[in-house]
């Protein structure tokens, strides 16, 4: 089963007028927590994306040596790629003022090679915060890693992920509508608006 069949199939596909974690609005999020309840699901959903990391680790393009994801969302798929490869897996997360850090005591050396894991990258936002964090420790961040990848036409003005030179792997790229709040479609239509994702503040 592909992963678009998973997602489907676990109900992590929606579709409407949604109020993305970035401010934009879209008709189609990605509640991969749906996914991610099913052990069994979240690791076949991942394990082409496992595969593809530990392919260009073996031929020498890629570094890792742990996997760190923004919380909420990357917190199982750091968990999940890190099983499946073999690396210790960590995560971010915010503060009470709302600034990303990193607690609990995990440890990071400078100079560790650092692969970041979300389930959803649409700006690449939550990653950007995470790799900000991380470089604090003086680690390399060398690449990211997701369910899926939403991300806009890179030739769209403003499109371009604050990661993007990084390598992404990620399960499925899918394509959806992605507008300005002010230049929604689904607004002008009067569609009643959704806020499904777990960032305060919007």
């Amino acid at each position: 089963m592909d992963t678009i069949a998973i997602l489907k199939e676990c109900g992590a596909l929606l579709e409407g007028h949604f109020l993305l974690s970035s401010g934009r609005h879209s008709d189609r999020y990605f509640q991969c927590a749906r996914l991610l309840q099913y052990p069994d699901r979240a690791a076949a959903a991942l394990a082409p994306v496992a595969d593809a990391v530990r392919a260009a680790i073996s031929g020498g393009a890629l570094k890792v040596d742990a996997i760190a994801g923004p919380a909420i969302g990357g917190i199982l798929v750091a968990y999940e790629l890190g099983r499946q490869l073999g690396f210790p897996a960590i995560f971010t997360e915010r503060n009470d003022s709302g600034r990303m850090t990193l607690r609990r005591g995990f440890e990071l050396s400078a100079g560790m090679n650092i692969l970041i894991a979300e389930d959803v990258v649409t700006t690449g936002k939550s990653s950007a915060e995470c790799a900000a964090v991380l470089r604090e420790y003086g680690v390399l961040v060398s690449a990211l890693a997701c369910v899926v990848d939403r991300r806009a036409d890179p030739d769209r003005a403003g499109a371009a992920s604050p990661l993007s030179e990084l390598p992404l792997f990620a399960a499925v790229k899918i394509t959806a509508a992605d507008w300005d709040a002010q230049d929604c479609a689904l607004c002008k239509q009067g569609v009643p608006l959704v806020k499904p994702g777990s960032r305060p503040g919007l």
